[in-house]
This record gives C-alpha cells, structure tokens and sequence, in this order.
C-alpha cells in the first residue's frame, strides 16, 4: 500500500484557505479562482472539504475541526473541547449540502456584510453533514436533488452520492431529515429554476427560503443567508416568546386552582394571606391553607406545613388541603379530623419519614370563641386592641401527622373576645436569620414585630406585606424555607 505524502507547509495559499490543497484524491477543486487571478491571490469564500481534511497526514486535530490546523492569524479554525472556534473573525458559516458527482461548484463566491469571505463546508450526503454540523454553523444550503436516505439500507458509501431512495418515497424527505438534525440552524433550499413549486412546497414544510440554483449569484446568495439567518433569529425568539406566555398562563391557572379560595360567604369575619414558596421559580411550596364556613356558622380555618421543600412535598401539600376541606364540610372537626387526616398523609406520601405540621381552628358562629388543634405547630398569634399580642396556649400540643401511628390530638377552647385578630403562619415566618448572623428570628422575635406593626396602625393585608418585607429583609434576602400567613380579623 503505497504511503500518503505529508502535505508541504512551504505554500502559504493553501495554509490561508485562499486556494485548495493539491491531492491526488481529492477529484475536482470546490473553489475556483476568477480568469487572470493567481490562486494564491484569489480571495473569494472559503471552502471547507471534509475529503481534503482526512487525507492530510499531518492535521492531529479531532474531528470535529473545520480546518487544518495551523498556526493562528491563517485564517483557519482551532477545535478546543469539540467547539470550533475562529482564529480570524468571520460572520457566518454555511454548510451546503449537495451530491453533484462531477464536483461542480453550484455556489458562487460568498461575501458578508463586511466584506469579508463567507466560509463554505461541503457535505455530499446527510452522514457528512452531521458530521460537521458543529455549533458555529449559522445556515445550511440544501439541495433538493439530493437523494433522500434509505431507511432499510446500511453500509452505505459515505463519500460520493446520497444513500439512494426507494421509488414513491416522500420528496422533501431530505429536507424534513435536515430540519430535524438542525432545528435551530437556517435552511435554504435549493431547487430548479423550473421547479418553483418545490421550493414553495419546501417553505411550507420548515425551511427559510428558497433560491434557483441555476441563477444564483454571489450578492443574491449572501444576502438571503443573511436573511434566512435573521428570519430563524427572529422565529425562534418569537417561538420563545410565545412559549413563555403560555408557560405563564398554565401557572396562573395552576397557582388559581391549587391555592385555595376561602368559603367565607355569610361570616363577618375578614381574610387575609400571604403565600411565598421556597424553591426558586416555583408556584408551590409544602406549607399549605385553607377557610371554610361550614352551614352552622362556624368557621374553620387549617394552616400546615409539609416537611421538604420539593415538587412531591407541595403535591402532597394541596392533597392533605383538600383533604382537610372535604373532612370538614362532612362535619368533622378536632381529633376525629387529624385523625382521618394522617390517614391520608401515611397512603399519599412516598416516603416513611415525611410528616406534617398542622395548626387548626375552629371559631363559633358567635366569633367569641375558639377550639384549638396543634399537631407539631406552631401556635397562632392572638391580639386585641388595649391588649399586646400574645401566642395563643401551646401546652397540649400533639405529635406532627405521620409520625405516631394512633396518635391523639387535644382541642383547646380559647377565649377570643368581641374584637381580634388571629394570625396563623408556618415556621418559615420564624426560622428566617436576623442579620448575618445564625441567630434566628423566632417566635418571640414575630411576636415584638408584630406588636411593633399594630401599635403602628397596620391591619389585613398591610400587616401581612409588611410582616413578611420585614422578616426577608432581616433575613438577607429570599428565605429557604416556604412561607404562609393566614390572618382573621373579627371587628366589633
């Protein structure tokens, strides 16, 4: 077998892309030099011949090069960590896709917009142009008349023509090909001056646009790549965008239909909340809520708190709210309530260990009086006016749901008065830092806020927005932990 002859690196046309190597295989030359022009001097588009790249012996760059690899300021590529990057500055890379057996140029001389030459990769079949379909890559220019792949053939030539076609096969089948190996790359198709259908029909399926190729020229041609290549921009911004707006009207109707809305009707109480998920760019997090009057007139209110901070954990979260809703208008209440509950938690859940903490009231149809139910909770803040705000009694507190299999959790009758307001929160109201410190804020540092904040005039929803700026702001920043406030207020 005879051996391949190193290339000589003694002629500087062919080390700057500006004339074609010499190779006694390479068959005819992809670039042309204009008549009277030495090749050297020519400096039209730059071709990129995968055939040329394989049999120089001395290119050790990995194959993702589109160049040889020599030294910079030539005006040729480096590969660094299979991205192909230009030691020359060069506005577009177009890869043409074409099996013309003669070798024939079908694409003039290429120039950008500022003049400079455009680079050009030649692929003869759907296997090469995978190949060097590489990130820098702004359009490819495909021929029509190439054979579309052959499903059922293998060990198919990967050098000269197409792979061939079974007859009756889908004409376009190239282009539906290259659209799906390329869905972020420009296309333009080539076709016939007597086959303008084609091109049309091209257009339709996905591609930029299309151009004769028997009319081509260097202007027309770079300037619809330039074109094409805007018009993909500008589509997959636009794709983008519409996406995006959908993404936030699904999350809309979600946050609408998985946050609760209170069944208050009737009752001469008011409702105010504020929920702020931990996870970033979630609409839920494991706390959960929820107010309903049930016919008699008493009015329940539930607040928990999942423990984890995932996806499954806010999942479980409005299972258990629904849960406790549904419970409730069926007339349960107190320990036959959390009772039914944890059964629940311990079936949905799906893993052992979860558990939830849950606080819950329920306050008679006079609004004078309340039953209390902590399981692992922490206990609401009551205020009313002449009086500081205090927490309400914790000392029967039970175990958190799903932790003691036949736990029991005691009600607590609480006295409210004629006028109050009733704050119900979970921990991430009360774990949030203060300062850069470790020190924590704490219950007792929420109940000297909020004291702060009514001696101050704050009531509803200002209370709330300033009680949790507050605590963020002590904090740092955002808080980890998922955070809610449900706030009752009873007027005399």
């Amino acid at each position: 077998m005879p051996v391949p002859v190193p290339r000589q690196r003694a002629i500087p046309a062919v080390e700057c892309g500006q004339a074609p190597a010499a190779s006694p295989d390479s068959g005819p030359s992809k670039e042309q030099a204009p008549p009277g022009t030495h090749p050297a001097e020519n400096p039209t588009t730059r071709r990129e011949n995968p055939t040329e790249k394989r049999e120089k012996p001395t290119d050790t760059s990995p194959e993702t090069s589109t160049g040889p690899g020599t030294a910079p300021g030539t005006g040729t590529d480096r590969t660094h960590g299979g991205r192909t990057e230009s030691a020359v500055p060069t506005n577009l890379t177009v890869l043409l896709i074409e099996d013309d057996p003669a070798g024939s140029p079908i694409v003039p001389d290429l120039l950008d917009q500022a003049g400079k030459p455009i680079r050009v990769r030649t692929a003869r079949n759907l296997t090469e142009a995978g190949r060097l379909l590489t990130d820098d890559v702004h359009c490819i220019l495909l021929d029509l008349a190439l054979s579309a792949p052959a499903p059922a053939r293998t060990g198919t030539d990967g050098g000269g023509g197409g792979n061939g076609a079974a007859e009756g096969d889908d004409e376009l089948a190239v282009l539906r090909h290259v659209l799906e190996l390329a869905p972020r790359h420009a296309v333009l198709a080539l076709t016939s001056s007597s086959d303008a259908e084609r091109g049309a029909e091209a257009v339709a399926v996905g591609a930029q646009d299309y151009l004769f190729r028997d009319e081509l020229d260097g202007r027309l041609l770079s300037r619809a790549i330039r074109y094409a290549v805007e018009r993909k921009r500008s589509d997959s911004a636009e794709r983008r965008l519409a996406e995006g707006r959908l993404r936030a009207q699904e999350n809309r109707r979600l946050e609408r239909g998985l946050l609760p809305t209170p069944l208050l009707a009737g009752s001469p109480l008011r409702f105010a909340a504020r929920y702020r998920p931990g996870r970033s760019r979630a609409l839920l997090g494991g706390d959960f809520y929820d107010v309903v009057r049930t016919p008699d007139g008493t009015v329940h209110a539930m607040i928990g708190d999942v423990c984890g901070h995932g996806p499954d954990e806010a999942a479980l979260g409005v299972e258990l709210r629904i849960a406790w809703r549904a419970l409730t208008l069926a007339g349960l209440c107190g320990d036959q309530l959390l009772g039914t509950l944890q059964q629940v938690l311990e079936h949905e859940r799906s893993d052992d260990e979860i558990f939830a903490t849950l606080c819950a009231v329920d306050i008679s149809p006079d609004g004078r009086r309340a039953g209390l139910c902590l399981a692992g909770h922490p206990s609401p803040l009551l205020s009313r006016p002449g009086m500081p705000a205090r927490l309400l009694p914790y000392d029967n507190n039970g175990p958190a749901l799903g932790l003691l299999p036949g736990a029991r959790w005691p009600r607590t009758q609480v006295e409210l008065g004629a006028e109050w307001s009733l704050m119900l929160y979970t921990d991430g109201l009360i774990e949030g830092h203060v300062g850069g410190g470790r020190e924590r804020l704490g219950q007792d540092g929420m109940v000297e806020m909020v004291r702060r904040q009514l001696a101050e005039g704050l009531t509803g929803e200002e209370l709330l927005r300033a009680t949790v700026n507050e605590v963020r702001e002590l904090n740092g920043g955002e808080l980890a932990d998922d955070l809610a406030v449900v706030l009752l207020d009873r007027t005399a």
